[in-house]
């Protein structure tokens, strides 16, 4: 199932991470970026009666993406930073099932998720900046997925709900040089049954001069929660590029 791509734009200030040389200052500062996140997305739903997996590859993401927006805030004063960042994905595509029973599984998927943090830096050397947080992770969904018929007839499982975990956080950033630095970020959250969630972000940074910065990474995120007594399983993993403006 294959609608092509209505709106593919992501614009974040998403892991905002000020210089190491801005930690010292005590006026805040701020860090917008627009990037391109398009990752392999996979989602699962266990109910009593089956288990329903749909994958939709890298490759094929933004051939089958339908929206996709982020937009985020992050600030910084002294050893204190915040952050906030909002992801929209809706996609929807198909893949073939296994044996005569069905003759493929559509799927649609939408998901919403909001995540705030709170973090002080713990530790500072001249090329390393080590941060720890607290926050929350909001989480809404509305997914469908549909067996078509092949020798048993066709069904629809839907998975939709809201949910917030509680998290917590590590962020750290290396300056290697004057142009080059790297960003690690690492949350998890939940601490209950049948909900967790965690995420991770890394990023090689370029200066292209005091404002300016290209960005390259990789992203991971996964959330797993029940949901009216069915395993709902969710995660996105792949490549980010963007440019940020500091201020």
């Amino acid at each position: 199932m294959n609608f092509g791509i209505k709106t593919a734009f992501c614009l974040g200030l998403a892991m905002a991470t000020p210089g190491l040389a801005n930690a010292q200052q005590s006026d805040w500062s701020y860090e917008a970026s627009i990037y391109l996140f398009t990752p392999e997305t996979n989602t699962t739903i266990a109910t009593p009666s089956r288990t329903l997996n749909a994958t939709l590859s890298f490759s094929d993401a933004l051939e089958n993406l339908d929206i996709a927006f982020m937009g985020a805030f992050g600030a910084s004063n002294g050893q204190w930073s915040f952050i906030a960042d909002y992801m929209l994905t809706d996609i929807s595509f198909g893949n073939p099932t296994p044996g005569p029973a069905f003759s493929s599984l559509d799927t649609s998927v939408k998901t919403q998720i909001f995540n705030a943090y709170a973090a002080y830096r713990v530790y500072e050397a001249p090329t390393v900046a080590v941060d720890l947080g607290a926050g929350l992770r909001w989480y809404k969904t509305d997914t469908e997925m549909t067996l078509q018929p092949g020798a048993l007839p066709g069904g629809t499982t839907v998975a939709k709900g809201d949910w917030v975990d509680p998290l917590i956080a590590i962020r750290a950033r290396f300056q290697f040089n004057e142009k080059w630095a790297g960003t690690a970020f690492a949350d998890y959250g939940g601490f209950e049954s049948g909900s967790d969630t965690w995420q991770v972000l890394l990023t090689a940074d370029y200066a292209l001069n005091e404002r300016w910065l290209l960005r390259g990474g990789y992203r991971y995120i996964e959330v797993n929660h029940a949901i009216d007594g069915a395993d709902y399983s969710f995660d996105q993993s792949g490549p980010i590029f963007g440019a940020t403006y500091r201020f």
